[in-house]
């Protein structure tokens, strides 16, 4: 079984206007209560994956199991999303996450989607408030730069997954606030956090978990689907980086052929001095048929080094996913946790960042600076 994706995008256009004539777009506007006169960008972006509204569903009651039940069915070198929020751990397999896309979700007392789009293989948090409403998220079978485009069903305006802005509709210009997140392999994700809570495959949909509909997809050098243009050509197209955005085009891309040799790596981001964490372990959900075959393409997370007043020095640990600092010799995780030695307990304060392809970090932060 597979997802089957349309081809081609239509020219682009100016923003702003009246409602779209139907036939100048590549979508169903008559499946839609969006008010398409409030747009940020031209409507002519907007390219059909294949699937139309809510065609891949995103998961609204999801159901959560122990670390033990999801044993059964995970293997130790997948790809984990996870989100932390007051001590509380969720854990969202992409071999789940690459059927559905988005879950609304809860942790703790706040309201969060999880987005995944496989085709940029971007992973999101996000807070699902804005203002005094909680919005509730699905697909809407569109894409523009590659990219999920969401809609929130309170007023149908249209989401960009990549930046969480709202491009289409009523809510045009809001933007959703990220939270935190990261990939981690199911080993270190069970390792870290015994208590957590694992999405469940009973979703409520039928699908074949554990099977990659995307075969092949990541492969380097091959071409993105449904972008506009040339990619930027100062990486291949589908090298994974690690981003975090700094400006409205900019952000710092840490490549991942970088990290692979320097991690754990040290930068400076607006003076703030920090650390990019790299476990080369972690399997591509993107490349096989079964996604616990994938290749091991890795993970990275981005924390601030500065703790207690003091700014730490690390160098690789005794396993893969594992650091040391020069100060202490305290060993710390992906997590950014320090598990034994002097500060052990302490953790370090994680930036908001993403691992992604490089054509779709560019598409969308054409300002954006590489670390060589």
């Amino acid at each position: 079984m597979a997802v089957v994706f349309a081809l081609g995008l239509a020219g682009c256009g100016a923003g702003g206007g009246s409602a779209p004539d139907p036939g100048s777009v590549e979508f169903d506007t008559a499946a839609w209560g969006t008010d398409f006169s409030e747009r940020s960008v031209p409507l002519e972006e907007f390219a059909s994956g294949g699937p139309g509204k809510d065609g891949i569903p995103a998961i609204d009651r999801p159901r959560f199991v122990a670390v033990e039940e999801a044993e059964r069915i995970l293997e130790d070198r997948e790809s984990i999303a996870v989100v932390e929020i007051g001590g509380a751990a969720k854990a969202y397999p992409i071999r789940i996450m690459v059927w559905h896309e988005i879950v609304n979700d809860h942790l703790g007392d706040r309201p969060i989607a999880l987005t995944y789009c496989p085709l940029c293989n971007s992973t999101v948090a996000f807070n699902r408030q804005v203002g005094d409403r909680t919005l509730d998220f699905g697909t809407t079978g569109n894409l523009r730069k590659s990219d999920l485009v969401m809609y929130d069903r309170q007023t149908e305006s249209w989401w960009q997954q990549l930046t969480g802005e709202a491009v289409v509709g009523e809510l045009t210009g809001e933007t959703l606030e990220a939270i935190p997140s990261q990939i981690l392999s199911w080993r270190e994700f069970k390792r870290l956090y015994p208590d957590g809570r694992v999405l469940s495959t009973e979703t409520g949909h039928d699908r074949p978990y554990g099977e990659n509909p995307y075969v092949g997809y990541e492969q380097p050098d091959s071409a993105p689907f449904a972008l506009a243009g040339q990619a930027d050509s100062r990486l291949p197209p589908k090298e994974r980086v690690a981003a975090v955005q700094t400006g409205a085009e900019s952000a710092i891309v840490y490549p991942f052929s970088k990290l692979r040799r320097e991690a754990p790596l040290p930068d400076q981001l607006d003076g703030r001095p920090v650390v990019v964490f790299f476990d080369s372990s972690v399997a591509s959900a993107l490349d096989e048929a079964a996604v616990a075959g994938g290749r091991s393409v890795g993970a990275a997370a981005v924390f601030s080094r500065r703790l207690a007043g003091r700014t730490l020095n690390f160098a690789p640990g005794p396993r893969p996913g594992a650091f040391r600092d020069a100060q202490t010799g305290s060993t710390w995780t992906m997590d950014g946790r320090a598990v034994d030695g002097q500060l052990r307990g302490e953790r370090l304060t994680p930036l908001v960042s993403d691992d992604q392809f490089w054509f779709a970090l560019a598409a969308f932060f054409p300002e954006a600076s590489i670390r060589r």
